[in-house]
């Protein structure tokens, strides 16, 4: 175990991520209900060929979360396409039966088990590395030096501590904290007025919390333009801005299972070599099942 590299996948955006992608729309081979999943176990299981060992998924198991009951703005499953909808139970299924752990979240969100994972992986001393598998900014939150970094499976992007710094502006420590200030639309709420990337960036790698920003714009140790009017919104709104850190912030409580030993994948189940035959890719089982033989 002395050396493990844990991948934590974004199931959620994954899903997403093939559900648009044109080619799939050109792909006959499988009905359209099941294409982006056949999309997504494909790319896992050629991340389980790369040479992973030690893997988990996060997904969304409904959309809704207790972030909805903090905020009335914030994201929901409406005017979601439906086809892409009802493929997400099937992803977890089908993930399943390749073997792989997969964490459905219903009151939290992926996003929180794959901080949770994280957190849980970095806490092992035999792992030497943890990957997490997503684009999205929250989890730069999660980014712990060269131990803890986050990868763009798409683009191929990995960043580390250092890299989280040269993208956002701040430390990874500071993320939920310029989210509050900038806001999220993927998520839903809005940032606090005048406030943007730059400006947030600069007070906070100054301050790198809320709580540590003068109230006066005359107190900042920092050069921002419209700093006046700036310190005066969040003056104003620091209630609010509050409110949206706690949004952004992820929980590492979220139920992600007892540990790293879990995570190593063995051999795909039983049931994977029907699953291949309904994602229309039988070839998926022999990949697997050629690849367990050879672990082995």
């Amino acid at each position: 175990m002395a050396g493990v590299i844990v991948h934590l996948v974004d199931g959620t955006y994954e899903l997403f991520r093939y559900f648009l992608s044109p080619a799939a729309a050109f792909d006959r081979g499988v009905p359209e209900a099941l294409r982006a999943v056949r999309g997504v176990v494909g790319s896992v299981l050629g991340m389980l060929e790369g040479g992973a060992t030690h893997l988990g998924v996060a997904t969304d198991h409904v959309i809704e979360s207790f972030r909805n009951a903090l905020w009335p703005g914030y994201k929901t499953g409406e005017g979601m396409d439906p086809v892409l909808v009802a493929q997400f139970e099937p992803l977890e299924d089908a993930l399943r039966a390749l073997g792989l752990v997969v964490w459905p979240m219903v009151e939290f969100e992926a996003d929180d088990a794959l901080a949770a994972a994280a957190a849980m992986a970095a806490g092992d001393a035999r792992v030497e590395q943890v990957v997490v598998c997503t684009p999205d900014k929250d989890l730069a939150q999660c980014v712990r030096g060269e131990r803890v970094v986050q990868l763009d499976r798409r683009t191929r992007e990995l960043r580390d501590e250092a890299g989280v710094r040269r993208k956002f502006g701040v430390s990874p420590a500071s993320i939920p904290d310029w989210l509050a200030l900038v806001g999220d639309t993927a998520d839903g709420y809005p940032g606090l007025p005048g406030w943007g990337a730059k400006s947030a960036a600069a007070v906070l790698a100054r301050y790198e919390h809320l709580e540590r920003v003068p109230k006066l714009a005359a107190d900042w140790a920092v050069s921002v333009r419209g700093a006046l009017r700036l310190a005066t919104t969040l003056a104003e709104q620091r209630e609010q801005a509050l409110l949206f850190r706690r949004l952004a912030t992820l929980r590492e409580d979220a139920p992600v299972g007892p540990g790293v030993d879990a995570l190593r994948w063995v051999e795909p189940r039983p049931g994977f070599a029907e699953w291949a035959e309904r994602l229309g890719a039988p070839a998926l089982h022999e990949r697997a099942a050629r690849l367990a033989a050879a672990r082995r």
